[in-house]
């Protein structure tokens, strides 16, 4: 196999693996709550939202240890023993309890952290900076699938149910569980790529990729210096100005993925087709991700106009769907009570609209994190995994916050601080964007930190 191919097939593996993962895990949090609503009635007692808070929580404070987990172990078992760690979480459920449901939370708060640290390394040493752009539509195309096929599990599967039996439970969570260890054992497969041929990490790939670390010494050494790393990126000018694009990414990611769905299953005039309506909004979400990774993927092979035209078309695409929600969706649909709401907006609630916003947030969404990948991938292609734990930290803050205040804010108001998060995130994009090329013209080395 050549170079190039041993490289393409690392990033084929990679995504099919988290396509794996991500079927488990989304499908397991589409359902969690309602499986924990009929649990409430036994001796378990415990929250959906709580569980998420501590995951956010720990996620967001664990990305800055994860580039020494990262420089220490190499990428491959780090996806690795993260991977065993999301199984465990959905298996939790096959016989919850307060105490393993919240202790599994923690865990896989700091196991989420690692995985995408160290996706985002091994995704740069499978690349060069012809085909990074390429390779980061392709494993976002793959990791978009699972919303695909979770939600139609979910769509006819658990169509009009509300209460789930122990039977039920244990089947899908097993099943579950299983999926996400065929994902988990799929990351054996990649293979340590050529160091001559590696995109900007001739010196580190012998260090951090497949192979242990030579001493204790070498290990503390590199943990430091990784930590170091890390910090010192926060206040990079190009780093700041990419996380206005990364907060972004994360208000948005809460939106499409708790708070819409959450605002369809309340509209009562949907009439007895809105909680499936939910599973039919991933479906379609899914779609409008996978066309736009396979998309971004196929024109970066002709990278004339560089990133900026998809970040444009990203954001035109989610102020139209922003736009049609305000006119389709009621206010105060994001904090309506079980039973619903009857409001109306400015039009009479379309289904056919809200399926169509759905196919929108999933395509904007992207755009916008095809070309994060991409450019973090080309910048820092020298020390990867410092510049993508700084993504998610501020990625997963941000989802955070955004999941705190959806229990608070009207719908009108989610949309104008996503508007304009949006619209500062695409223009900081642009000046780096930017910069980059400039730099790259004049033949500076700008891939490092």
């Amino acid at each position: 196999m050549s170079p190039e191919s041993k490289k393409l097939f690392n990033i084929v593996i990679l995504g099919v693996a988290f396509m794996f993962m991500f079927t488990a895990f989304q499908t397991c949090g589409n359902v969690a709550q309602t499986v924990i609503r009929s649990l409430n009635s036994t001796d378990f007692h415990g929250s959906g939202y709580t569980s998420l808070a501590i995951i956010y929580g720990v996620f967001s404070a664990s990305n800055l240890i994860t580039p020494s987990v990262v420089a220490i172990v190499g990428p491959q078992i780090s996806m690795f023993v993260s991977g065993l760690f999301y199984s465990m979480y959905i298996a939790v459920f096959i016989q919850p309890f307060p105490w393993s449901f919240y202790t599994a939370s923690v865990f896989i708060g700091i196991a989420a952290a690692v995985l995408w640290t160290a996706q985002g390394n091994c995704l740069t040493i499978n690349s060069d900076e012809h085909t990074i752009g390429r390779n980061s539509g392709i494993f976002w195309a793959l990791l978009q699938s699972s919303l695909f096929f979770g939600n139609l599990y979910i769509y006819f599967a658990w169509q009009g149910k509300t209460q789930i039996s122990e039977n039920d439970r244990r089947t899908v969570f097993i099943a579950l569980t299983v999926i996400s260890l065929v994902g988990t054992v799929l990351f054996f497969l990649i293979r340590k790529p050529d160091p001559e041929n590696v995109f900007g990490e001739e010196e580190s790939c012998d260090d951090q990729d497949m192979e242990a670390p030579e001493s204790a010494q070498n290990n503390v050494t590199k943990a430091v210096d990784a930590f170091k790393k890390s910090l010192k990126l926060c206040v990079t000018k190009e780093m700041l100005l990419l996380s206005i694009t990364t907060a972004y990414t994360g208000l948005e990611l809460t939106f499409f993925s708790g708070v819409y769905g959450t605002c369809i299953g309340a509209v009562n005039k949907f009439g007895t087709e809105e909680k499936s309506l939910i599973g039919l909004s991933g479906i379609f979400i899914g779609i409008g991700e996978i066309l736009g990774g396979s998309l971004f993927g196929l024109l970066s092979k002709n990278n004339r106009f560089g990133r900026n035209p998809v970040v444009l078309l990203g954001t035109l695409v989610h102020f139209v769907a922003f736009y049609l929600i305000f006119l389709n969706m009621p206010a105060d649909a994001p904090i309506a009570p079980v039973e619903g709401t009857d409001s109306s907006a400015y039009i009479t609630p379309s289904k056919e609209v809200a399926i169509l916003c759905s196919f929108l947030l999933g395509l904007g969404d992207s755009c916008f994190n095809t070309q994060l990948l991409s450019i973090l991938g080309f910048l820092y292609s020298e020390d990867s995994a410092p510049a993508f734990a700084v993504f998610k930290f501020v990625q997963s803050i941000c989802a955070a916050v955004a999941f705190f205040y959806s229990n608070y804010l009207l719908l009108h108001w989610q949309l104008l601080v996503m508007v304009i998060f949006g619209f500062c995130g695409a223009i900081s994009f642009f000046t780096v964007e930017w910069d980059a090329a400039a730099i790259v013209a004049r033949g500076s080395d700008y891939r490092s930190i």
